[in-house]
């Protein structure tokens, strides 16, 4: 790793790269909105009063029912107010105008006034050839246009290792930093050090008292208030090691200080190795210690520069909520004038005693993201910092006038079982369930696509007994056995076929030979893809792709087990060459697709399963 700007830790490349021009996957649904907007255009449609129609409103996705059509919009339905028609008039009016589309087979108006399309064939085997030609840059985006975004995730104080508690917010970090890169926008993933306040301090008495029982003394139980885990263990052994008893003979600002370099370089050398077993990797390390650092420059700076802007006053605040007035400390205090852009409450930014508070050191963070040029900024916090989101989204407000947009993200907890029984805490933390404790168990995938696989704003069971079982209901193990059985087939073929097998252009000259529903069914599912990946994106909600990629693996397995009862939807056909080619087409793109959105997720797609 080398330094950054400000102390920060970067990786040569901070920001995913952008989709080559031109190679934007066609999101299928955004295309035939156009479509039905100039069907629109063409009948003429006036509203009452004799003006334009305001077509933003219409809608093109597929229907809820699979078995109504491949599109549906409710375009008549939102214009038939203003054109003063009844909904399913014009819907017919509407589903006219389009049945000249050479793509579209068949229209049919539904329920009060829906317009559901039935694609042709030829129209799927279309857009199949795409998916070959693109391979596994297919359904990547150029829809962030390049838009810097930050995006901040685990963060956990460097006191020891990582828990399960943090690794929910790894994982939705990561993914949805995977996500956005792929929609198109550049991103740096960042890591917020918090190396200073009183945790570090309470870090290096606990690492003391290892360093004197390394020595040999008798250090007794480890006193309340401090770290008891046995990952310290080792820290002290190494101070020992280097320094002897001479630490002991120290003025004791002087030993605590330099324990403490010694012990956040130890503890965060614990967490990134933690991190790397799940396969998360930051692009930044921002050391919270570099705005204390030549008087805490950079937190009087950004405050110098909030009092310009007008957000610094000197006032009192009432006192909180639940605590009797005389228990108040009624004080002057410099404040951020939050209330004026959202926030609750004014935050205080200086103490009485002249420090200053933590959230003045967020906002020169903050500042310090700003200033680096981002158009957005993401925080990925635990759900007990649901009272930081106001006042972070008043402060980016406040420092970028308006231009940055923040958002915060919470994830609520995550509740270990075995069988169905709680799981203990972990003897070697102490205190709790470590994340590597978890993942040398189950394994890295299962993690976290498991992590993914419900919104992260609501708990989660995790049962280590269900994410191991290979069975359809271990949504993990669904999607890599379907990239197994992708692998599989390709295996069979080039057992069984004297010919070249994986020719990308024999397949696609074959493609039309797929005429099944069930194929088509899958084509179908496919390309979904590309609206599944911005409309995930767009909401920030990385599990969105783990219920795909579930749905998809379901749709493969389906046409799999046919092929199983009937021989002739085999995916290898000795006697049909041809027909052989265009069905490993098919099979190429489950498994590009199957690959492209395991990777998002962080996970393998594993060419067999044992």
């Amino acid at each position: 790793m080398k330094q950054g700007p400000g102390g920060r830790e970067a990786n040569a490349a901070e920001s995913a790269p952008l989709p080559p021009r031109g190679q934007r996957s066609m999101n299928i649904f955004t295309d035939f909105n156009d479509r039905i907007k100039k069907a629109i255009e063409q009948l003429d449609l006036k509203t009452t009063s004799g003006a334009s129609l305001e077509l933003g409103r219409i809608v093109t996705e597929p229907p809820r029912d699979a078995t109504h059509g491949d599109i549906a919009t409710n375009a008549a339905m939102v214009l038939s107010k203003a054109v003063g028609e009844n909904p399913r008039t014009l819907a017919a009016r509407i589903a006219e105008a389009l049945a000249g589309d050479p793509d579209i087979a068949e229209t049919q108006v539904a329920g009060p006034g829906f317009v559901n399309l039935r694609l042709s064939h030829a129209f799927w085997q279309a857009r199949l050839g795409e998916m070959l030609d693109l391979g596994e840059d297919y359904g990547r985006s150029t829809l962030g246009a390049g838009r810097k975004i930050n995006v901040e995730y685990v963060s956990a104080n460097p006191t020891g290792p990582m828990h399960v508690g943090h690794c929910r917010g790894a994982v939705v970090g990561d993914a949805l930093a995977n996500l956005l890169g792929f929609a198109g926008y550049q991103v740096t993933k960042e890591y917020y050090i918090n190396d200073a306040g009183a945790q570090i301090g309470v870090l290096a008495r606990s690492v003391v008292l290892r360093y004197r029982e390394a020595l040999g003394d008798e250090i007794g139980e480890i006193p309340a208030g401090l770290y008891p885990g046995d990952y310290l263990v080792p820290v002290g052994q190494a101070l020992a090691r280097e320094f002897g008893r001479d630490l002991l003979q120290m003025p004791e600002e002087e030993a605590i200080a330099l324990v403490s370099d010694r012990a956040i370089d130890a503890m965060m050398a614990m967490i990134r190795a933690d991190l790397d077993a799940l396969n998360v990797h930051h692009d930044v390390f921002f050391s919270e210690r570099t705005l204390h650092a030549s008087g805490a420059g950079a937190i009087r700076s950004a405050i110098n520069d909030l009092t310009l802007k007008g957000y610094v006053y000197k006032g009192k605040l009432p006192p909180p909520k639940g605590q009797k007035p005389e228990d108040w400390e009624d004080r002057e205090q410099t404040l951020f004038r939050s209330t004026e852009i959202g926030d609750d409450i004014d935050r205080p930014l200086v103490k009485s005693d002249g420090s200053y508070t933590y959230f003045a050191a967020d906002v020169a963070y903050l500042k310090d993201k700003i200033d680096r040029g981002f158009d957005e900024l993401i925080y990925v916090l635990g759900a007990d910092h649901g009272g930081y989101v106001k006042r972070l989204e008043a402060l980016a407000d406040a420092i970028s006038g308006g231009r940055v947009k923040l958002t915060v993200l919470l994830c609520q907890l995550v509740k270990l079982f075995r069988d169905g029984e709680p799981v203990r805490m972990s003897k070697r933390a102490g205190e709790f369930v470590t994340l590597r404790d978890v993942i040398d168990e189950v394994g890295r995938d299962p993690v976290r696509f498991m992590m993914l696989y419900r919104k992260s704003d609501a708990p989660l069971d995790f049962d280590f007994a269900r994410v191991t079982e290979q069975s359809k209901d271990n949504p993990v193990f669904y999607v890599q056995y379907a990239s197994a059985r992708c692998h599989s087939v390709f295996r069979q073929a080039r057992e069984h076929l004297a010919a070249p097998v994986g020719d990308r252009a024999a397949m696609k000259k074959a493609l039309h030979r797929l005429a099944d529903d069930a194929e088509v069914g899958l084509v179908r599912k496919l390309a979904e893809y590309p609206r599944l990946i911005e409309n995930a994106a767009e909401a920030q909600e990385p599990h969105r792709l783990a219920f795909y990629l579930y749905d998809l693996a379901s749709a493969f397995h389906a046409l799999w087990n046919r092929g199983t009862d009937s021989p002739d939807l085999r995916f290898v056909k000795v006697n049909d060459p041809e027909l052989t080619n265009a069905r490993l087409g098919l099979v190429q793109a489950v498994l590009e697709v199957l690959s492209s959105g395991l990777a998002l997720i962080g996970a393998d797609a594993p060419h067999e399963m044992r």
